[in-house]
């Protein structure tokens, strides 16, 4: 996968969060539609943590390929 590709997904994943976050009742933060942003937001910080976590595997593999 591109560098591009990855900084392009989790700009995306950055947007869906600041989505979620907006559609968030805090005074009721686990009822109705507020439990399901919730959900979309932990979603998209794993989405975001895979991604970095590739980045950082093919970082390595890049590294012990040139030894």
């Amino acid at each position: 996968m591109n560098k591009a590709v990855t900084i392009v997904l989790i700009v995306i994943a950055i947007a869906i969060i600041a989505y979620n976050v907006t559609l968030v009742d805090f005074g009721n933060p686990f009822q109705g539609d507020s439990t399901i942003a919730l959900i979309g937001i932990a979603a998209s910080f794993c989405a975001i943590l895979l991604l970095l976590i590739y980045t950082t595997a093919k970082k390595i593999q890049k590294k012990v390929e040139e030894e």
